[in-house]
């Protein structure tokens, strides 16, 4: 699996950002994807996944703000971030597994890279 975050940067309170996340080497269509995120400091959490469904779940800190989806056609999922806030600054990751319940608990043998959020005035 190959997973590139991007979409990332800074951007003051109150501000929105989207972030792309492009997967490879998986059958995208049938994964159930999740976006993460792990600030200095801390421990990494999930934020928000999509099932193969379209079926969504997000962290209680950012119901209301962010809104994940998928496009299948072009192995990508997105997350629509609004109403940042300076506690929302992490690195985000994204990963995937036909298992929901593994995306659900973040467990991964591996994880890509990143995209850094920076939310400061």
């Amino acid at each position: 699996v190959q997973l590139q975050a991007s979409g990332g940067g800074l951007v003051q309170p109150g501000g929105s950002l989207r972030l792309s996340c492009v997967a490879s080497g998986i059958i995208f269509s049938i994964n159930a994807m999740g976006w993460y995120r792990q600030a200095p400091g801390k421990q990494r959490e999930l934020v928000a996944f999509i099932t193969f469904t379209g079926s969504t779940n997000y962290a209680t800190s950012v119901k209301g703000r962010f809104t994940i989806s998928r496009d299948n056609a072009k192995n990508t999922v997105y997350l629509q971030m609004n109403n940042l806030k300076p506690e929302d600054t992490a690195v985000y990751y994204c990963n995937t597994d036909r298992d929901r319940g593994a995306v659900a608990r973040g467990e991964f043998r591996s994880w890509g890279q990143g995209t850094q959020v920076t939310v400061s005035s």
